[in-house]
């Protein structure tokens, strides 16, 4: 996978977000006539988060029940929560979710400015590159 989307309502108030919790700054922006792109990077890994400021919104959107989560993964998860319940981005307190005997993953949550949840788990959690 090369990107993410997401549609966010302040532009400002997400790059903050974003900049603070995760170290993404902007990487290129693209302004069309009804919207706007963002594409966020930092120097750990290629994968970018893509931004999109649909211009004129007011309203909140509606994310529904289909939408999951973005995860990312971190060498130390304590000191990680730590930092980002300094930085007043309150995450979830960690928890480890285990099948049997089997750890999967040591993990917390962090909600984005627009309702997007982004779990943060301990490097080394199930899947190919974390």
């Amino acid at each position: 996978m090369i990107h993410s989307m997401l549609r966010v309502l302040e532009e400002q108030r997400s790059l903050a977000f974003y900049e603070a919790a995760f170290g993404l700054r902007p990487v290129d922006r693209l302004v069309f006539d009804s919207f706007t792109l963002i594409y966020l990077a930092n120097e750990e890994q290629t994968f970018e988060l893509e931004l999109t400021i649909n211009h004129g919104r007011t309203e909140p959107y509606v994310l529904g029940d289909g939408y999951g989560h973005l995860a990312v993964s971190v060498e130390d998860l304590a000191s990680e929560h730590e930092r980002l319940d300094a930085a007043g981005l309150s995450p979830t307190p960690i928890r480890t979710l285990e099948l049997e005997t089997r750890i999967i993953g040591t993990f917390f949550f962090l909600t984005d400015p627009d309702g997007y949840k982004i779990e943060v788990l301990s490097r080394g959690a199930p899947g190919r590159f974390l």
